[in-house]
């Protein structure tokens, strides 16, 4: 797959079948639309191209927007990428590029950026200035400039039943299974391993802190999960707290994973993390011993449910 960071560095001298949106998630209605596109392509000898913005426009078109997403940018490229897309074009969301008339639109970059003979696309897909343009004009501008329009109708997408935003909804309760039944791979933290306090190795749980770079990330509800990570080729399991560590008055968030039978130096390393099922809440115990105990005892938890995993 080709990721280009701007329109204008495509390369439009073979024709594509185009879709275009945000894709945060990459979700299992997502795949539908790519599927599709991709067998589109392959009918008519074309490239198969997802068009998609970075920022996310509400970011852009709401100063106040207080969204996060399901994936950093570097994330998406990396799932999109084991779709088999030909294209994925990251084009960066402005206000000066948002006032785009529909028309300009659609002749300047659909038409002669992109070379599109096909854009599929949902039936409430809206664009141009202030959104005013609908799937109608779409099909009237494909009249006019020689390409077709395959809609993905109402029906198709509630059939599939999920949207970025249930899954942010998901996440925010931390729900992180029925979030991981709406995507095609399950959630995920990226970021590098950074020097913590070092309370983890004290109580005899020695863990990761991870650093998320990306402000815009969404992070799940605070409390203890079940976790696992590819780490130099290997998967290895463990536990995640996401929360402030009250039992020692901290105050500040923190990511710390405990990884099952890892002993390797992971400091300055960038690694991704997946989410796989919630424990319990974060909790303020009296004291460290308490701590621990509780410890052994989401361990002790996480092993069974890792090992029902394993033989399911």
């Amino acid at each position: 797959m080709k990721v280009i960071h701007h329109i204008s560095e495509f390369d439009s001298s073979e024709q594509t079948i185009v879709t275009i949106g945000t894709f945060d998630g990459v979700h299992i209605g997502h795949r539908k639309i790519i599927k599709r596109l991709i067998d589109a392509a392959n009918q008519t000898n074309s490239k198969s191209t997802l068009l998609t913005f970075f920022p996310h426009p509400r970011m852009v078109l709401q100063q106040n927007s207080d969204l996060k997403l399901i994936n950093t940018l570097e994330e998406k490229e990396k799932i999109l990428a084991q779709t088999g897309l030909d294209n994925l074009i990251i084009q960066p969301f402005t206000l000066e590029f948002s006032r785009l008339r529909a028309e300009n639109y659609v002749k300047d970059i659909l038409v002669d950026q992109l070379n599109a003979k096909k854009i599929i696309i949902g039936y409430d897909h809206r664009f141009g200035r202030n959104r005013t343009a609908n799937i109608d004009d779409l099909r009237d501008f494909g009249k006019k400039y020689n390409f077709s329009v395959e809609e993905i109708s109402k029906q198709d997408i509630d059939e599939v039943a999920v949207s970025s935003t249930k899954i942010r909804n998901a996440l925010n309760q931390g729900d992180i299974e029925l979030a991981n039944s709406y995507l095609t791979q399950a959630f995920q933290l990226t970021g590098e391993i950074v020097r913590g306090k070092g309370l983890g190795r004290e109580l005899g749980y020695p863990t990761a802190n991870l650093k998320i770079k990306e402000d815009y990330k969404l992070i799940p509800r605070e409390g203890v999960y079940v976790v696992q990570s590819e780490i130099d080729e290997k998967l290895y399991f463990g536990l995640m707290n996401i929360g402030t560590n009250p039992t020692f008055d901290e105050v500040n968030q923190s990511i710390e994973t405990y990884f099952f039978d890892l002993n390797k130096d992971l400091y300055n390393q960038k690694i991704s993390i997946q989410l796989l099922k919630r424990l319990r809440d974060e909790q303020k115990f009296d004291g460290p011993n308490q701590l621990i105990e509780a410890m052994n005892k989401d361990k002790e938890q996480a092993l069974n449910y890792i090992d029902a995993l394993k033989n399911a």
